[in-house]
């Protein structure tokens, strides 16, 4: 038994060799995440032979091209939760953070637990680039709500209010919302005011034409309104005017780049064998689901539905010591905060839909009946739906293999 732990970090690893009895076959080393370091490492770890376990913490995507390396070399490699390793004490008091510590402390972490070791599983290229873009289009939503809010406290002082005289969920085919594409068109309440109604009713129907939207003469008269009583700050020139345009342009290109994530997440989700159960899933649609698949990964990764419940962080773990059996407990929020998220967002679409034939919905309402704060039956949901997940997507890997096996 010959156990490597690997402390990953950017672009560079410290890495150990342990076995049983306390011998250190090799000080804490470092490993270059080179072409050579790599092979240095693979020639090293031929030479000390016998049968040889890697374990590494799941750092970002850090370690990637280490275990990749290792694994194409024939050794076996194991990734583990970076909480597994943080919480386990290395038999010592001494609380010690250093790089070569951490190696140590992974190598032990693998002799302790050999036997139940899991070996990586090398994900298949549409998940690895399913969960890329999943992590990418998020990050791309957080700029769009900084951008839009910067864009709303700007027309608050040019056209207060305009943003709510559309709907918030009317967009073209390139991703723009209406308000904002009519911002920039009529980006200041004068060059709406300043027009007769039958004039501006006429610009902003072939404005509506021209960019894909449709038009409503209601919609036109409130908006006449609105103007009217509109009270702005900023003075109607050409400077306001830049101001507002280049905020428009700039946030317009960021839904832009997010209709184009959706069509790709969609497109490498569908590639998946659990998609058409994912989507057939209440609440479920293509951003949540393809989403889920990203943060999930391959189900048959987790030996259990309690499993993949724990990984999302919504478990509530006993807590019992003694004559003392604590009967309320918080989630454990141990897990992937965006699988937490997607799973929260798929739960408010069934509650908003609101069908009583779906389990989670039923099931949701009945503690909300119960009268449980509104956290509390969400986070419920979330992990029926993780459940209810587990047992579809799992039933449907088995007939697929089940499938496989009879036609070979």
């Amino acid at each position: 038994m010959t156990a490597v732990g690997i402390d990953v970090s950017k672009g560079k690893s410290m890495a150990a060799i342990r076995r049983p009895g306390g011998e250190i076959v090799q000080m804490p080393f470092e490993v270059k995440h080179t072409v050579l370091g790599l092979k240095d490492l693979v020639k090293l770890l031929h030479k000390t032979g016998g049968e040889i376990r890697i374990v590494m913490e799941h750092t970002g995507i850090y370690w990637c091209p280490i275990a990749r390396a290792l694994q194409e070399a024939g050794f076996f490699v194991s990734i583990v939760n970076a909480i597994l390793i943080h919480d386990f004490s290395d038999n010592s008091l001494r609380k010690v953070k250093t790089d070569r510590a951490d190696a140590l402390k992974i190598a032990n972490y693998a002799l302790s637990f050999w036997d139940s070791l899991c070996e990586l599983s090398s994900e298949e290229e549409t998940r690895v680039l399913l969960k890329t873009q999943s992590r990418l289009y998020e990050r791309t939503i957080d700029a769009s709500v900084v951008l839009r809010n910067g864009l709303i406290s700007l027309l608050d002082q040019t056209f207060p209010g305009v943003n709510k005289l559309f709907s918030s969920s009317s967009r073209n085919r390139s991703g723009h919302y209406k308000w904002i594409d009519f911002a920039k068109r009529f980006w200041h309440c004068d060059c709406v005011a300043g027009l007769s109604f039958q004039s501006f009713s006429e610009t902003y129907g072939k404005w509506c034409k021209r960019e894909g939207y449709v038009y409503y003469l209601s919609a036109a008269e409130r908006i006449y309104d609105a103007a009217k009583q509109a009270v702005a700050v900023f003075p109607k020139n050409d400077r306001t005017k830049a101001i507002i345009v280049q905020s428009v342009n700039t946030l317009n290109a960021i839904y832009e780049s997010l209709q184009t994530m959706r069509e790709e997440m969609d497109r490498l989700a569908s590639l998946l064998p659990e998609y058409d159960v994912v989507m057939e899933m209440h609440g479920v649609g293509k951003i949540t689901g393809s989403q889920l698949m990203a943060e999930i990964g391959d189900v048959r990764r987790f030996t259990n539905k309690s499993a993949l419940v724990a990984f999302a962080g919504v478990d509530a773990p006993p807590f019992q010591s003694g004559t003392f059996d604590a009967k309320s407990r918080r989630i454990s929020k141990r897990g992937s905060p965006h699988l937490r998220r997607t799973a929260f967002m798929v739960c408010s679409s069934i509650i908003q839909i609101g069908n009583t034939d779906d389990p989670i919905y039923a099931f949701m309402d009945k503690k909300r009946a119960e009268g449980k704060h509104f956290y509390v039956y969400m986070v419920a949901g979330a992990a029926k739906l993780l459940r209810i997940y587990y047992a579809r997507v799992s039933e449907r890997m088995s007939s697929l293999n089940h499938g496989l096996k009879q036609s070979a």
